[in-house]
């Protein structure tokens, strides 16, 4: 099962306070422990919303907003890509994650093709195979 583990912002990232050598060093050994055991597919830190923007869409038109946003639970600071037997598991990895008080991730399953049942189509399964090969060549 692959898990998207979402790091949630804080007033620090958002301020674009880059970690300690601390914190980088044992980031970097729990990304390595991850990587040896076959389960790490992705993991990236994300720029403040300051460097960043949002689309909202209304009658199929997008609507462009420049950061930055105000801080809300709902901002992202970076994220892992992990693939797991289970939440459980995928919990019990990132319950040693190196963060501190206060700070805060989420967990959540990504969808797999067989998860769309009837509604993906035969071709569309194959267009879907298709992009996945072709973007993974990149």
């Amino acid at each position: 099962m692959r898990f998207m583990v979402i790091v949630k912002a804080s007033k620090d990232s958002e301020a674009g306070v880059m970690p300690s050598t601390e914190l980088l060093t044992a980031m970097s050994k729990f990304n390595e422990e991850m990587a040896k055991a076959g389960i790490m597919e992705a993991g990236e830190g994300l720029h403040p919303t300051s460097k960043g923007a949002r689309i909202k869409y209304s009658n199929g038109q997008g609507s462009v907003a420049r950061g930055p946003f105000s801080l809300s639970g709902d901002l992202v600071a970076g994220f892992w890509l992990i693939n797991t037997k289970s939440l459980d598991e995928a919990i019990d990895w990132m319950k040693r994650a190196p963060f501190g008080p206060g700070d805060e991730i989420e967990i959540r399953q990504v969808f797999a093709t067989e998860d769309f049942g009837e509604a993906l189509t035969p071709e569309l399964r194959e267009q879907e195979e298709r992009l996945r090969a072709q973007a993974g060549k990149k």
